[in-house]
């Protein structure tokens, strides 16, 4: 992905993320940010395949704007669960992506 994106560590909207999830490390994307909490940026960013699922989620929030992304997503998990979330299924198969 050639756009721009950023990237902060301790993050409080992924302290929660983390915490609600029941995980140690967490990455979550709004816009063009990807905010993490109990990881560093250099781990991230080591780590492709996460990079490749943040990233895609990035483009995501492209396709379908702000607002309108959060409300898919958040339906799409009531309805499937987190895991077969489609935009997570498509978020997941980004990162087999060479």
């Amino acid at each position: 992905m050639s756009e721009e994106y950023f990237i902060k560590e301790k993050s409080p909207i992924a302290f929660i993320a983390k915490k609600l999830l029941g995980v140690r490390t967490v990455a979550i994307v709004l816009r063009k940010t990807i905010y993490l909490n109990g990881v560093n940026k250099e781990t991230f960013l080591a780590n492709q395949q996460w990079l490749k699922h943040e990233l895609c989620h990035i483009k995501q929030f492209q396709q379908y704007g702000f607002f309108r992304f959060l409300f898919l997503y958040i339906v799409e998990t009531f309805r499937k669960g987190y895991y077969y979330n489609r935009f997570e299924v498509e978020a997941r198969k980004a990162e087999r992506i060479t």
